[in-house]
């Protein structure tokens, strides 16, 4: 009851709204909605302004956000992720948690048959109405490959939930850091690394340009392929009219990856995204995480202890991360750490725009000098006591060679010098995690063993 007067009290019925067409008798949607601002999408300042928010009935009859969002009931939503069944839970974040469910024409009629992920909202949490509503009026306009979809949502009572498409490969923290699992191969990063570039280039671009402000590792979700997309707006917010700043007194986001301008003054702008971005990528070259207390103290903040080194390209492969085993592109490495270093300059003037970071990174996915190694096939397993790892992601063995499994080239021609210095620094880490080289030198070898 209470939390009801508060909406009442913080959501009053004064956006101006003009609607074109009437609603659809059946599933109450607008075809079309026009606002009195002129503006190609509803403004998210909008949400919180005293004098100009939103009401409850404008948002259930979709007449802010047009006709991209369906609407679901709170028992469709039990019906389609098995009763938020454990075995149904993806993983939970500042908003809520998060659990896999399945569409079909049963439940809502005229909706394509796919699996989606539902999140709901923690009222004990760290978000709240707010964000959930931000994510609503944002994803509910703006389309793109590179921005999660959002399907629908639920207001019920003091219910709110989101339904959006599943992401197969989770996020990209999940694939990036484990430990018992194949590590990303070097074009795939950075493949990511153009998608969710691409992604805030185009919320950069908007007439009303947005700001993502928490742009991590954890909010980039992988589809089947690999294909990016940006997730959690909660924290959005748009531009000062005519300028690409948002001034705020709460400052909020995510140690390690929030610009340090923003962390000291509140002073929000488009290039505090483009840091954001340059701590990703350097987690992309170098296989660690922005803030780990597990390191040594120096090297515990990643920005801190890599970015002088970004600058000269011959200590390069001090930070690459040793899971490449070298299998990456000398020159597009080169190119990426030029661009992470200018992304994470302390003058934000500095920073280079979000387009301009695309048109950096998108040839680097043609370039061919990635060196040729042989072919490994990684075991996979879901977890380290299954997987003959130890906790720290290494081969188990007992003190004999027989467990051991040595990697052997194509050619058979580990000690030659030529192969010793192609390879140099780079292959002098070995890679941690258990694996089977489909190798024929290998498979001869380990015949022989066995008869």
């Amino acid at each position: 009851m209470v939390f009801n007067i508060f909406l009442k009290v913080v959501l009053p019925n004064c956006f101006k709204v003009k609607i074109v067409d009437a609603i659809h008798p059946e599933d109450k949607k607008i075809v079309q909605v026009s606002n009195c601002g002129g503006h190609s999408r509803l403004a998210l300042s909008d949400i919180c302004d005293p004098e100009s928010s939103l009401c409850m009935s404008d948002l259930s009859s979709n007449a802010i956000i047009g006709s991209n969002l369906h609407i679901f009931t709170h028992a469709q939503l039990k019906v389609i992720t098995s009763n938020f069944s454990s075995f149904n839970f993806l993983g939970e974040g500042g908003f809520g948690p998060v659990y896999k469910g399945f569409i079909d024409d049963k439940i809502k009629p005229g909706l394509e048959a796919q699996p989606v992920a539902v999140k709901l909202l923690d009222l004990e949490g760290d978000q709240g109405h707010i964000e959930w509503l931000t994510e609503v009026v944002l994803l509910g306009q703006l389309r793109h490959p590179n921005l999660v979809k959002l399907i629908g949502y639920c207001w019920e009572d003091e219910q709110r939930l989101l339904v959006y498409e599943y992401m197969a490969r989770g996020d990209l923290e999940n694939q990036l850091f484990r430990r018992c699992s194949s590590s990303l191969p070097w074009l795939t990063r950075m493949k990511i690394a153009v998608d969710a570039a691409k992604g805030l280039a185009f919320l950069h671009g908007e007439v009303k340009p947005v700001i993502y402000r928490d742009f991590k590792a954890s909010n980039i979700l992988l589809d089947s392929d690999y294909t990016a997309k940006l997730s959690d707006f909660g924290l959005a917010k748009d531009c000062l009219e005519g300028s690409d700043t948002h001034v705020t007194t709460r400052v909020m986001g995510t140690y390690g990856y929030a610009a340090p301008e923003y962390m000291m003054t509140g002073s929000l702008t488009t290039r505090s995204d483009v840091y954001s971005f340059g701590v990703v990528l350097l987690e992309l070259l170098t296989g660690r995480q922005a803030i780990d207390k597990k390191r040594p103290n120096r090297e515990q903040n990643l920005v801190k202890w890599a970015r002088p080194i970004l600058r000269d390209s011959h200590k390069l492969d001090r930070i690459m991360d040793p899971r490449l085993e070298g299998q990456y592109s000398t020159k597009g490495a080169k190119k990426v750490a030029a661009l992470a270093y200018q992304c994470l300059s302390q003058q934000p003037k500095s920073r280079p725009t979000m387009s301009n970071v695309v048109k950096i990174l998108e040839p680097i996915l043609d370039l061919k000098d990635i060196p040729i190694g042989p072919f490994v096939y990684v075991v996979p397993s879901f977890d380290c006591k299954n997987s003959g790892l130890d906790n720290d992601g290494n081969l188990k063995t007992k003190g004999s060679e027989e467990n051991k499994v040595q990697i052997i080239s194509d050619q058979d021609d580990k000690g030659s010098p030529i192969r010793e210095k192609r390879l140099g620094y780079r292959h002098k880490n070995q890679l941690k995690c258990a694996t089977v080289h489909l190798d024929t030198h290998l498979y001869r070898t380990l015949r022989q063993e066995f008869r």
